[in-house]
């Protein structure tokens, strides 16, 4: 192993399961246990637990923190209420990609919670740092301090009630959560998740989180890697940093605007995405299924039938929910309205495909 990785607390515990592990944002992660498929399937069916303590959390404090998060956030926090959580983004002022996020805000005034991708905290921390230039307000990156755990699945409830010990999730309404406190230390458990399922997050000290999981893993919940959390998030039509957005793809860009509230009275990006919306962009992230069983992998060229290339692959796979090969891919904007015909080139062949809704999969669960 990479001795310049960093360890989760769970590392040893996924050794001993015989997870294959592999480099991650700077960590060695678990990519799979019982295999990619298997896992995923327990997380449409049943339930699965995630080790995502790799992600970050960075707390924003103080008499103006409302009025920063909303200068650096797409969403509008004004009319969140304590408990209550919001996805969105972080822009650079041309609109391209800083991070995608979840803001909390917690209950005490003046207080929130970030949670940022595992891969950017370094770089949203001291950017966050640098925007806050003539704000009141305290800005501690504490995500060293915390594990955290995603469970998921439409047992998910049953698990974290049950052989968690918190009741208290079964009153929580998706996108919102509530403060604990286990063994004198404050816990968040969230109704969140990255699956397209019912689930969620809970956060606190590592040693709690290593208790927890091995408790999971006691009432038989699989343990699922970073590999079937792809496939999940993916079906679901869920953005990955990095892939669906980036720098260079604005959330106008990847069909995300809905997240980036421009009658906002003004948050970094805005005007940019205000003249994206008004004039258009040239490429948009769209879905893609093809006719035939061949794997679209990211960066494989999407074409037109006569070898016209108008984009790239971000995402791809043989979807193991639907058993359909889907990807999302950033097209020229001429080819992204639904039904229009493309070609993938996976290798030396072409595959036909029509672009579909992003949205691939979608449950049941209500909350």
């Amino acid at each position: 192993m990479d001795n310049s990785l960093k360890l989760t607390c769970l590392h040893d515990l996924h050794v001993e399961l015989g997870a294959k592990m592999s480099p991650f944002a700077g960590y060695d992660m678990p990519i799979q246990y019982s295999g990619i498929i298997d896992e995923h399937n327990a997380v449409r069916h049943a339930a699965g637990v995630f080790d995502v303590s790799h992600m970050g959390e960075i707390f924003v404090s103080g008499p103006d923190a409302e009025s920063f998060v909303g200068h650096i956030f797409t969403n509008d926090v004004r009319p969140l209420p304590p408990g209550g959580i919001l996805y969105g983004m972080m822009l650079y002022p041309d609109g391209g990609t800083v991070d995608d996020l979840l803001v909390y805000r917690e209950f005490k005034p003046d207080h929130f919670l970030l949670v940022v991708n595992a891969a950017n905290i370094d770089k949203d921390h001291a950017w966050i740092l640098e925007q806050s230039a003539g704000f009141d307000v305290v800005i501690d990156n504490q995500s060293d301090a915390w594990g955290q755990i995603a469970v998921q699945g439409p047992e998910a409830e049953k698990a974290v009630c049950g052989a968690l010990g918190f009741p208290e999730a079964a009153q929580l309404s998706f996108y919102t959560f509530c403060d604990l406190v286990r063994e004198g230390r404050r816990v968040i458990v969230s109704r969140t998740g990255y699956t397209g399922e019912d689930g969620f997050e809970i956060y606190a000290a590592p040693e709690q989180i290593r208790a927890w999981w091995q408790a999971l893993m006691a009432v038989g919940v699989k343990p699922c890697g970073l590999g079937c959390r792809d496939t999940l998030r993916f079906e679901a039509g869920l953005p990955l940093y990095g892939d669906e957005l980036t720098a260079d793809i604005s959330p106008v860009m990847a069909g995300l605007g809905m997240f980036c509230k421009l009658d906002k009275p003004e948050f970094i990006g805005k005007d940019a995405l205000v003249a994206q919306k008004a004039g258009g962009v040239a490429q948009k992230v769209v879905g893609i299924e093809l006719a035939d069983k061949a794997v679209p992998r990211h960066g494989y060229p999407v074409e037109l039938e006569d070898g016209t290339q108008v984009g790239v692959v971000t995402t791809g796979y043989h979807s193991i929910t639907l058993e359909k090969s889907i990807c999302f891919a950033l097209v020229d904007t001429a080819y992204a309205a639904l039904g229009t015909p493309l070609w993938v080139r996976v290798r030396k062949n072409v595959f036909p495909g029509v672009v579909v809704k992003k949205r691939f999969y979608q449950t049941n669960y209500k909350k």
